[in-house]
């Protein structure tokens, strides 16, 4: 299967939502120093795990400019990513760190920071046609992983599937086309985690299904 291009998985100039444009255009003013436009995936080109967040944190990726790195939730991703062998440090500090994330990618369903961290659903589906791209290079037996609700549903209306037949919840797993697994997760967001609606052994089980399907024993 030959890849789709950069420039349809992803792009840096992207201004296709007015509301969100115009955003970043005033943070960008307000922090000059910040990232402050669409957020790249990082990671592996051709990944057998792929991590599907919501969308860019304001003083986290969105400043940062690498996913989930400088925010709350990207503390427990990074590390359940090293511990399950998927990231070669526990720390995501900088786009410049030199992590380097192995047989994994991290994208978000919305690439842009959207107001108050709420993407709205014509935002969300306008950015699907990135993600839709992205889901399309993957192999045979690729693993996707959405956190979160919105995530979760991104990922079905990419690959065409119906939400009712492909129910969200925390360490459930659904077939994709080609061979390929969804799993789901509860957010590793800060509220999730300090309100203990995900735990870090709640994290790992689900990185610990992910592990399983790639190696075989799923």
């Amino acid at each position: 299967m030959s890849r789709p291009s950069t420039s349809a998985v992803f792009d840096l100039d992207c201004r296709r939502c007015p509301r969100l444009s115009a955003f970043l255009d005033q943070v960008g003013q307000a922090h000059p120093d910040y990232h402050a436009r669409p957020v790249a995936p990082f990671g592996a080109d051709d990944p057998g795990l792929l991590v599907v967040g919501l969308a860019p944190g304001m003083h986290g990726a969105n400043a940062s400019g690498r996913p989930f790195t400088g925010d709350h939730a990207g503390i427990l991703l990074y590390q359940t990513l090293h511990a399950f062998g998927f990231a070669s440090a526990p720390q995501s500090r900088a786009a410049d760190d030199g992590l380097r994330l192995l047989d994994c990618r991290i994208t978000n369903t919305v690439k842009c920071l959207p107001p108050q961290n709420k993407p709205i659903g014509e935002e969300i589906r306008t950015c699907n046609a990135f993600l839709q791209a992205e889901l399309a290079g993957l192999r045979e037996g690729a693993v996707v992983l959405a956190l979160g609700s919105i995530a979760h549903q991104a990922v079905l209306r990419a690959f065409g599937l119906k939400l009712k037949d492909h129910p969200f919840g925390h360490d459930v797993q659904h077939a994709l086309p080609g061979g390929r697994h969804l799993l789901a997760s509860y957010h590793c967001s800060r509220y999730n985690t300090q309100t203990r609606r995900l735990t870090e052994a709640m994290f790992h089980a689900v990185f610990a299904r992910a592990r399983g399907l790639l190696d075989g024993h799923g």
